[in-house]
């Protein structure tokens, strides 16, 4: 079973990886900076919409970062 922090874990690889900044990625997902910041440091989880919004701009699975299903 996948537990809220491997969850986190994923995204957070995945906004590192992205070679996207994290004020760019803020911006196409409809974010202030410092919240991209509180997903990166803090047990912060966006909301519903911003979370597949992301999921796009990363160009990554959301099955991928919830560990479910295949990627």
């Amino acid at each position: 079973m996948v537990n809220l922090h491997e969850i986190q874990q994923r995204m957070r690889e995945c906004i590192a990886g992205s070679g996207i900044p994290q004020k760019e990625i803020a911006v196409r997902i409809g974010v202030s900076a410092q919240t991209v910041s509180k997903y990166m440091r803090k047990d912060v989880f966006p909301a519903l919409d911003t979370f597949a919004r992301l999921c796009a701009v990363l160009d990554v699975s959301s099955n991928y970062i919830l560990g479910i299903g295949e990627y």
